[in-house]
């Protein structure tokens, strides 16, 4: 009765009369009080997938608003992470507002925390203190190193984990040094774990009408994307070499410079994929030649198999070469630049290019929805918040506090 109930509660009706849902997780409430990439990545997916997420700032906003360039008052970096979301603000050192915080909790199905261990204990919040409060409450908590071990009390960041776990040393070109992925891939990775352990606890509170804890870590996000390496390591004491743009398992896999000087991948080296490469760059025979026949006589001598593409590529553009893979049925593509990607037709297509509203910066392009979904679409429901947009707005709709009260706080400096 109670997931029946969730879901007459969460039904919209279209035009037609059709009972739609507006988002998957529509209906689902959650308090996030995270901060910079891996928690509010985390709530922007939940978010996306229709909860409601309330984001809980200091009164001077959370610090990543300032990170230059900014516009309209907030940086770029917060607009990308804190989409369909509604902010309030809150004084978390104040004991008034931490009455206030777990008022919220009390009525939230998720609470999304990363900071230090031990940070949600000193303001009265600690698990067994909020799973009282709330049996059903769902409460994710996000750390560097984990809360147990001899790293769990470091500070710790995505740059500093990609050093650790051995990202670092596996990127970059094959004589240069260890190199810093481009974009923060461990938080990104510990977003969606945290997003895969909420929803499945989701799942578990359909069954038992509890919550638990669920706990991710930036460490153990990244041990997760090292793919063979560490077995690679024990069966045979290999570590992991830098390969540039090739590819550990197969060849040939390579960007190449085209006639107008752009650069393309290319990806042909399944079984599959090299007799139509060497068609297609009319060297049939190199699939007859031993130095090539096998993926691992291949991979033995890739830099010479790469000196015979590259100057067939060098003598056609990038478009002749994206067509001529496209009729072979061999992955190609353009390495775009970021003003390619926001032009690309086919993302344009999808709607994978979207305009999010900021209250003084106006429409903001940036990346689509991760998933889609048959009849409940993810939409954008809230713009990029400023801070506080929405305190007045929480406090009466989630604990039914009246003008009275909200001046209290105010008065008590907690919002």
């Amino acid at each position: 009765m109670q997931v029946w109930g969730f879901y007459v509660a969460a039904c919209r009706r279209d035009n037609k009369n059709k009972e739609v849902r507006m988002g998957p997780l529509e209906g689902l409430r959650v308090v996030d009080l995270s901060r910079v990439i891996a928690g509010p990545y985390c709530s922007m997916l939940l978010g996306d997938l229709g909860a409601d997420i309330i984001k809980i700032e200091r009164p001077e906003g959370e610090g990543t608003r300032g990170i230059a360039p900014t516009v309209g008052g907030d940086s770029s970096f917060f607009m990308a992470f804190n989409r369909n979301k509604r902010s309030m603000t809150l004084n978390f050192r104040n004991k008034t507002g931490q009455e206030t915080l777990r008022a919220l909790i009390a009525q939230a199905d998720i609470l999304l925390e990363n900071f230090r261990p031990g940070t949600m204990e000193k303001m009265g919040c600690s698990w067994e203190v909020l799973h009282e409060l709330n049996p059903r409450l769902i409460m994710a908590r996000v750390s560097g190193y984990g809360d147990e071990g001899p790293k769990s009390d470091r500070v710790a960041i995505d740059p500093v984990i990609q050093a650790a776990s051995g990202l670092m040393s596996m990127t970059g070109q094959k004589d240069g040094p260890p190199t810093m992925m481009g974009v923060c891939v461990v938080d990104h990775a510990t977003a969606m774990y945290a997003t895969i352990g909420i929803t499945a606890a989701l799942q578990s509170r359909h069954v038992s009408g509890r919550g638990q804890l669920v706990k991710v870590n930036l460490m153990d996000s990244a041990l997760s994307l090292l793919q063979t390496s560490i077995p690679d390591y024990q069966l045979f004491g290999k570590e992991p070499v830098r390969v540039g743009a090739a590819d550990r398992f197969g060849a040939p896999v390579n960007s190449y410079e085209t006639k107008d000087n752009r650069t393309i991948q290319i990806a042909a080296g399944g079984a599959a994929f090299f007799p139509r490469l060497a068609d297609a760059i009319n060297m049939p025979d190199l699939v007859l030649d031993p130095r090539f026949s096998e993926g691992p006589d291949r991979m033995q001598n890739a830099a010479e198999l790469d000196d015979k593409i590259r100057p067939w590529v060098r003598e056609r553009s990038a478009n002749e070469v994206l067509e001529i893979m496209a009729e072979a049925g061999v992955p190609c593509d353009i390495v775009a630049q970021i003003g390619d990607v926001t032009k690309d037709p086919h993302l344009i297509h999808r709607d994978q290019i979207i305009e999010v509203e900021h209250p003084n910066a106006g429409k903001i392009r940036m990346q689509g929805f991760f998933a889609r979904f048959s009849d409940t679409e993810p939409t954008i429901r809230h713009g990029i918040p400023a801070v506080g947009q929405h305190t007045e707005e929480i406090l009466k709709e989630w604990l039914d506090y009246d003008e009275e009260k909200i001046v209290y706080l105010r008065d008590k400096s907690a919002i």
